[in-house]
């Protein structure tokens, strides 16, 4: 459970979070903490706080004398799973999909490859055991279930691939999966060729194959691409 504390300044952020993000205070807006501690019924320390996390993602900047302006989408970590989570809540969320999703295609394809060439025996055994997981939940309406398994069997590929930089994305793609689902940008059940095609990049990974890896792995960033042309136009 939360403390108070956190649960305050947690309140805080996913209310201006989320509006900030949706364009509701367009960059160069001002901010007064005062009037923001007021109109959320929190002390001043709770909504520094809050500011303060805001400031970490990038979203705003604090100056004496001036107050928190709201900084321009160019400079927010847009790779910050929280803001990531607050743009595909909005009202731009197939533009921030289909962005995730190309940086996905150029990204995950390569990282296979990496993967069949790096990846121990320990993580061959996970990235097979995630695909079986995806299998076992690809019927009857479990996108939950099937979730879990997705986003571990792409953190699997991501870690294998030996590139810390590739490594460091797993929140990112973690999100973009985990935003597909709760927001319905998904058929009731998984597309079946997506499922086997894990499934085979498992079996490319494990016998060294990166080509085979690589290509099978556009294919399923390739998938995801026409699924939003479907889904989210």
């Amino acid at each position: 459970m939360s403390t108070p504390g956190r649960g305050l300044h947690g309140h805080v952020l996913d209310t201006l979070g989320p509006a900030i993000t949706a364009g509701d205070y367009p960059p160069g807006s001002v901010l007064r903490t005062d009037e923001l501690a007021q109109r959320f019924d929190v002390s001043r320390s709770v909504m520094r706080e809050a500011v303060r996390v805001l400031e970490s993602m990038h979203l705003v900047e604090s100056r004496r004398r001036v107050g928190v302006t709201v900084r321009p989408e160019a400079e927010w970590n847009v790779y910050d799973p929280q803001v990531i989570r607050w743009r595909l809540a909005g009202a731009d969320r197939p533009r921030q999909l289909r962005s995730l999703t190309v940086l996905r295609s150029a990204i995950e394809p390569v990282a296979a490859g990496l993967a069949a060439r790096n990846a121990t025996a320990d993580q061959c055994a996970e990235l097979t055991r995630c695909a079986l997981g995806m299998v076992a939940n690809s019927r009857g309406h479990r996108l939950d279930q099937y979730l879990v398994h997705d986003v571990a069997f792409h953190r699997v590929i991501l870690n294998a691939s030996g590139n810390e930089m590739f490594a460091r994305l797993g929140d990112v793609v973690a999100e973009v999966l985990t935003g597909r689902t709760q927001h319905e940008i998904m058929f009731e059940d998984p597309d079946p060729p997506a499922v086997t095609l894990h499934v085979q990049v498992a079996e490319a990974v494990r016998e060294g194959d990166a080509r085979r890896a690589e290509e099978l792995t556009r294919e399923i960033t390739v998938g995801a691409l026409q699924e939003l042309d479907i889904l989210a136009p």
